[in-house]
C-alpha cells in the first residue's frame, strides 16, 4: 500500500510539474488564438484555420508544434479518438494576465502605472482614450 501511495504521489508531482508552462512563442500564440476562438480541434482543423492567415504553413508543421506545446503544458490533448483533439490548457484571459504580469515586471520594474502611461502616450487613439475615461468614470462612481 505504501509503495502504491508513493507511486501515486510521484505521478501527481510529475503531472503538476507539467502544468507549469513556459511562455508561448509568437507562432504558438497564433495556434492558441485559433483554439481560443474555435475551441478544441484536431491538428488538421487547426491547420485549415491557420491557413487563412498563414497559407505557407504546412500540416506537418502544425502537428509537430501542437505536440511540442502539449508536451510543454501549453495544450491538453484528448487521445480517445484516432485523431487527437487539442485544446488550450489555460483560458485566454489567464494566459494574457500572466504574460502581462511578466512583461510589467521586466519592462516597467513592476509598475502597472508606467505601462499605462507609456501606452497612453504612444498607442491609444482619441476614441480609445474616451472609452478608457468612461470606464474609469464608471469604476469610480460605484
Amino acid at each position: 500500500m505504501e509503495k502504491s501511495l508513493k507511486a501515486a504521489t510521484e505521478a501527481a508531482t510529475e503531472v503538476t510539474a507539467k502544468v507549469v508552462t513556459r511562455k508561448p512563442t509568437k507562432a504558438e500564440l497564433g495556434l492558441l488564438h485559433v483554439l481560443w476562438q474555435h475551441g478544441p480541434a484536431t491538428a488538421k482543423r487547426v491547420h485549415e484555420l491557420i491557413q487563412v492567415e498563414r497559407p505557407e504553413v504546412n500540416q506537418a508543421t502544425v502537428l509537430r508544434q501542437l505536440q511540442i506545446m502539449h508536451s510543454d503544458g501549453l495544450l491538453t490533448r484528448d487521445e480517445s479518438a484516432r485523431s487527437h483533439v487539442y485544446a488550450a490548457a489555460q483560458p485566454q484571459e489567464k494566459l494574457q494576465t500572466n504574460l502581462l504580469k511578466d512583461f510589467i515586471q521586466r519592462a516597467f520594474s513592476g509598475s502597472g502605472k508606467e505601462l499605462i502611461m507609456a501606452a497612453l502616450k504612444e498607442h491609444v487613439s482619441d476614441t480609445d482614450r474616451e472609452e478608457i475615461q468612461r470606464y474609469l468614470d464608471g469604476e469610480s462612481s460605484s
